[in-house]
């Protein structure tokens, strides 16, 4: 039986000149369900600038999506995760639409042991979910963290 969640945020309806960028983040969750969070760095042009985001970034040509979230979240925060589950894949527009971003989320659990630092951005933070909406993040994140959150829960329980 398919454990994956049934919906995804609405895919975006793209010309078929849009050139697309394959991206892959994790979704590190605690105990509590808080999600480990990058704020931006706020320069102009860069996506999401100055937003709450989950770590990660471009995969490399070739590059699984899977070795690029775990490269990524690695780089960004000195956290290896152990084990990760998909959960999903969806279309954004960059801020300026010039670029579709092909986000493919993955979801882990925070193992309590090792630390989290922050390499890239102004800021990394485990935020609870009762609190984003008080952190400016794209309109995409609240959903894919509650998505993230039933996957981590059907596959502890053994449900992959």
């Amino acid at each position: 039986m398919d454990s994956r969640p049934t919906s995804m945020p609405e895919r975006l309806e793209t010309s078929e000149l849009a050139p697309v960028r394959r991206t892959a983040g994790v979704a590190l969750l605690r105990e509590d369900n808080s999600v480990l969070m990058q704020l931006r760095d706020n320069k102009p042009g860069l996506n999401a600038a100055g937003l709450w985001v989950f770590p990660g970034g471009h995969c490399e040509p070739g590059e699984s999506a899977e070795s690029a979230a775990r490269r990524e979240f690695l780089e960004e925060t000195g956290y290896s995760c152990e084990k990760i589950w998909w959960v999903g894949s969806f279309s954004r527009p960059s801020d300026d639409r010039q670029v579709v971003y092909d986000l493919q989320i993955y979801v882990g659990r925070y193992d309590g042991v090792q630390p989290v630092r922050c390499f890239e951005g102004q800021e990394v933070a485990f935020i609870p979910r009762e609190r984003a909406s008080l952190y400016p993040m794209p309109s995409y994140v609240p959903q894919v963290w509650d998505l993230a959150t039933t996957v981590l829960r059907r596959s502890l329980a053994g449900n992959e």
